[in-house]
């Protein structure tokens, strides 16, 4: 113990004695862990908020639509093109010939939109969206002022809208834009409701930058020779795969799909969602860890290089300590210790660096990330192999000098 302690005072003296050279030496393993620490920090953050828009969507429903989920990898776009759109009728089947089923909502939706008051409009960015008035018992989505339309609004196609905060922000400013007028392709819309914040994925896109309106007013703006996404959920958890089998067997019967066919449609879950999320997690992890081992390489590179200069200049006294009675393994311990110690602290510096990235990730991204404390016992134990692994030839170099010639060293 007394060794060991000898040894790590030895090692904090040599990283005082240069702290600009250890400082430069130590950036590959800086910057290998903060990237670990960054990376497993959104993915958590990312699990943990999609855990959540689950939850408020509840566990007993599920989505019947055109197209697959996205994902990673070559999606052949042109064949899911082919397939037969869903329609009104589709979903009123649904409703009336699945005894499982509890809720129908069919949505469309249409990307790119522009909206405009008397004095400002939005980029052509906004996101419109075309519900039933039962639309939240599935989406998870809530209003903080205002209501959503009723069903007399719905069946009647009047021109009423909810905003996003993000579309209320351009239009109307530190305003409740209740009781205002907007415009869609033209067409006046009064609003009678504010969108409950939900901020941003992966801060690319705001989940905030859309508008709610009634299914028959979308399809008179935009048409019905479109393909809608139909929310279904199921009386009860018990009868959700019950309802699932009984939506899949009356659509496969709709679309005259044959027995030894696979369906030309998609039942996207729960667990269908989260599945492509594991899937992003993986890409993000591989990426990271690949950028991680690169940089604890040339970081590792570094402490080779900078002990072996360590070993050059101390050759005289490391030939005074050996003639002392100092043995190898002592000097072997000594600088093996060096090596170890200063790959460590540069992994407390990643660390800090990494955690500085994630709460600024916190404020820019608008969800919680969070690292696991796994993730910060994996950085440490990366840079302290890091240090032994590319210290241990110098080491064991200065262990075998002779201390005669060593001590006739300049």
């Amino acid at each position: 113990m007394r060794a060991f302690l000898d040894n790590l005072r030895l090692a904090l003296g040599t990283f005082l004695g240069n702290p600009l050279r250890s400082l430069l030496t130590l950036l590959g393993i800086v910057i290998g862990v903060a990237t670990v620490i960054t990376m497993m920090g959104l993915i958590e953050g990312l699990r943990i908020k999609v855990n959540n828009d689950l939850g408020r969507m509840g566990a007993h429903t599920f989505q019947v639509t055109k197209w697959p989920a996205g994902g990673f990898g070559r999606i052949n776009w042109a064949k899911f093109a082919k397939r037969k759109d869903f329609e009104m009728p589709d979903s009123r089947a649904i409703e009336e010939s699945c005894p499982s089923v509890g809720t129908v909502v069919p949505t469309d939706d249409e990307g790119g939109q522009k909206l405009s008051t008397a004095s400002s409009e939005t980029r052509p960015s906004v996101r419109v969206f075309g519900t039933p008035a039962n639309y939240p018992l599935v989406s998870g989505v809530s209003v903080q002022a205002g209501r959503y339309f009723n069903e007399v609004e719905a069946l009647d196609g009047r021109y009423v809208v909810l905003l996003g905060t993000d579309v209320s922000d351009a239009l109307f400013p530190g305003m409740n834009p209740v009781g205002h007028e907007v415009r869609i392709k033209g067409r006046p819309f009064r609003v009678i409701g504010l969108l409950q914040k939900r901020g941003s994925m992966l801060g690319m896109f705001s989940l905030d930058n859309q508008v709610m309106i009634p299914l028959s007013v979308f399809h008179q703006l935009y048409g019905k020779k479109r393909s809608l996404d139909i929310s279904v959920q199921a009386k009860s958890p018990e009868l959700f795969s019950k309802a699932q089998d009984e939506v899949a067997s009356l659509m496969r019967r709709r679309r005259d799909v044959p027995a030894n066919m696979p369906n030309d449609f998609e039942l996207h879950t729960n667990e269908s969602v989260t599945a492509s999320f594991n899937q992003l997690s993986q890409v993000i992890t591989i990426a990271g860890v690949g950028v991680c081992l690169l940089s604890l390489v040339v970081g590792g590179i570094g402490i080779l290089n900078i002990m072996l200069v360590s070993v050059m200049e101390r050759t005289r006294e490391i030939g005074v300590r050996k003639a002392l009675g100092a043995r190898k393994r002592r000097i072997l311990g000594q600088f093996a210790t060096e090596a170890v110690l200063l790959s460590l602290m540069g992994g407390a510096l990643g660390l800090g660096l990494g955690f500085g990235l994630v709460f600024l990730g916190n404020w820019m991204m608008g969800f919680p990330m969070q690292v696991p404390p796994w993730a910060v016992g994996l950085a440490l134990f990366m840079s302290c192999g890091v240090g032994l692994l590319f210290g241990i030839y110098p080491a064991a170099r200065a262990a075998k000098l002779d201390p005669v010639e060593a001590m006739r060293a300049d």
